[in-house]
């Protein structure tokens, strides 16, 4: 009786203290914007902000350039997850239906691609975009990104293609369809899981990359959200609480997408991963 309380419980109490791990530092984040400067800086940490305040949200929205920061990272994000997920479908598609030589190398290349690490590649990607002349520029930045998200996107959506029943797709074709009219009105609706979870994944990705930003983009009217945050850090200091408002007004836009699509989001990683 014991062995098997002990059995049932153990696991809720270790998702307990998991989901304390990794909320707990969203929730300082969010309570330390809120806080006035005498309790961020107090030697006695206060949990819980009582005097509500709103002025470093004031102070981190009223930094030079924020507005324009806004529009570049949800240019550059936006525009990757599209042409992501454009060239995506056709190369899933690919993949999954069509026999080919080499096809097996292709999926290996692209678990490779989105196994190595980017930031090892800056340097070679900073002399393409310099000897182009398109430093300081959204293009580059777009294109990159694109870049980063396009294997887990194709992997992801090849799983899906697969699992549709090419019946559905031959029956299509036979009632007169295309194959480019059988792919968009009976394929394309059946992976709308796919579709979300992926272009999360990669929303997510561009909207907080960082490094290649920093080496691309030096004006300000080409940077992007990630760089603002670290406007508040200075040689005298730094101030916290604007930090922090301004970390929350940069999650906020992930949180809403995450609310809105976790659900289909969830059960597309899920069935992507283990189908064709």
């Amino acid at each position: 009786m014991k062995r098997s309380l002990f059995g049932r419980l153990w696991p809720n109490v270790t998702a307990v203290v998991l989901f304390i791990g990794f909320v707990f530092p969203v929730y300082w984040m969010f309570a330390t914007a809120f806080k006035p400067t005498g309790d961020i800086l107090s030697d006695t940490p206060v949990w819980f902000p009582t005097d509500i305040t709103l002025d470093h949200f004031q102070d981190a929205v009223a930094a030079d350039n924020f507005w324009t920061f806004v529009t570049n990272s949800l240019t550059v994000t936006v525009l990757a997850v599209v042409f992501s997920l454009i060239i995506a479908l056709a190369g899933s598609f690919a993949l999954a239906r069509m026999r080919f030589k080499g096809r097996r190398g292709f999926v290996v290349g692209f678990m490779v691609a989105q196994m190595a690490p980017w930031e090892v590649m800056i340097i070679a990607m900073y002399m393409i975009v310099r000897d182009a002349k398109m430093l300081n520029s959204l293009v580059p930045l777009t294109l990159f990104y694109m870049m980063m998200i396009l294997p887990f996107t194709i992997l992801t959506l090849r799983g899906f293609v697969a699992a549709v029943p090419k019946e559905l797709e031959e029956s299509a074709m036979v009632d007169g369809c295309t194959r480019a009219q059988a792919f968009r009105r009976v394929i394309l609706p059946l992976l709308a899981p796919g579709l979300m979870s992926t272009s999360m994944f990669g929303f997510i990705t561009a909207w907080n990359e960082l490094p290649l930003v920093l080496v691309l983009n030096k004006e300000a009217d080409a940077q992007t959200l990630p760089l603002w945050l670290t406007s508040f850090q200075s040689v005298f200091g730094n101030d916290w609480g604007a930090t922090m408002a301004a970390s929350s007004l940069f999650a906020v836009p992930i949180l809403i997408l995450f609310v809105f699509l976790q659900r289909r989001a969830v059960s597309g990683l899920t069935d992507g991963a283990v189908k064709g």
